[in-house]
């Protein structure tokens, strides 16, 4: 499930980091600045289409607004990755690198 009120704070973060205005993004979507505003705030629901929108707007990938992932990021999944070998054993970790070592492996050599 969405969480609306998430996605709207990274999407005035992102307006703002741009220093566009919600009378900026009002205008080229053609709606009004208090609707922007219950967007930003998580008072009104976005369709992917209009996310979407709002993304290209403001020049983020719609995946970092909706999930707060950048994959541009160094660290991209870094976290997730990190979580999940923490449970492992010795012998699993060991795995897990050789098996991600050759992949990376395979496809530079492509």
């Amino acid at each position: 499930m969405l969480d609306y009120k998430i996605i709207g704070n990274r999407i005035k973060k992102a307006r703002k980091n741009k220093r566009i205005t919600q009378q900026d993004i009002a205008e080229i979507l053609n709606v009004s600045v208090p609707y922007v505003s219950k967007i930003e705030t998580g008072k009104s629901t976005v369709s992917l289409k209009r996310l979407s929108n709002i993304a290209d707007i403001l020049n983020v990938d719609m995946g970092e607004l909706v999930s707060g992932a950048n994959v541009e990021s160094k660290y991209y999944l870094l976290p997730e990755l990190s979580s999940l070998l923490k449970d492992c054993s010795v012998e699993e970790k060991n795995f897990a690198f050789k098996m991600l070592h050759d992949i990376l492996e395979i496809n530079r050599k492509k």
